[in-house]
């Protein structure tokens, strides 16, 4: 995948398809630490702790519609190759954090993507999923809260698609205020 956003994507889904109810997306960017970070955490079914051993093998997968799995294979290799890492913790019935990072200005690291874009829409495909969004770096903290855009479309009785856009240029304007190098 040519970028992250791409890849927490295909984490999240993994996510609602163990039946979440909330996820939250963390992303942190320290230029003094030249790190990149990004954590998903989610309420979902978790995995016992044998399969998380071997969940990072692209041949070991919990889908029964396919016998891969590519999505944390991928991201833990990119981790890799931008000096950076990736872990996970999972407890059965609790939930999943997945958390990797990156060297900020490696040029090996992938781009972030369009993060707003793909957040909007696991927010507008998942209404029934609770997703929270924060990202900080040395400048200031953008948070998202999923609820915010339900109450809104409750209180203006519209459609979703009447508020997605508001609400992909929020994310981005505030990203750009907090100065955003990812």
């Amino acid at each position: 995948m040519r970028e992250l956003s791409l890849n927490i994507l295909d984490i999240i889904t993994n996510s609602i398809e163990a039946e979440s109810t909330r996820v939250v997306l963390f992303i942190e960017e320290t230029e003094i630490d030249n790190v990149l970070s990004i954590k998903i955490r989610d309420n979902g079914r978790g995995m016992p702790q044998e399969f998380v051993n071997k969940v990072l093998d692209p041949f070991v997968t919990s889908r029964s519609t396919r016998p891969i799995g590519m999505g944390l294979s991928l991201l833990h290799q990119l981790a890799r190759q931008a000096r950076g890492d990736l872990n996970i913790k999972s407890q059965v019935g609790k939930g999943t954090d997945v958390m990797t990072t990156f060297r900020l200005h490696c040029l090996n690291r992938p781009p972030l993507g369009d993060i707003a874009d793909t957040l909007i829409n696991l927010c507008i495909s998942n209404l029934d999923v609770h997703f929270g969004y924060r990202h900080t770096t040395d400048f200031g903290k953008l948070w998202f809260d999923s609820y915010r855009l339900l109450a809104q479309m409750a209180k203006e009785d519209c459609s979703v698609y009447k508020v997605m856009q508001p609400a992909k240029e929020f994310i981005r304007k505030q990203l750009k205020k907090i100065k955003s190098q990812a």
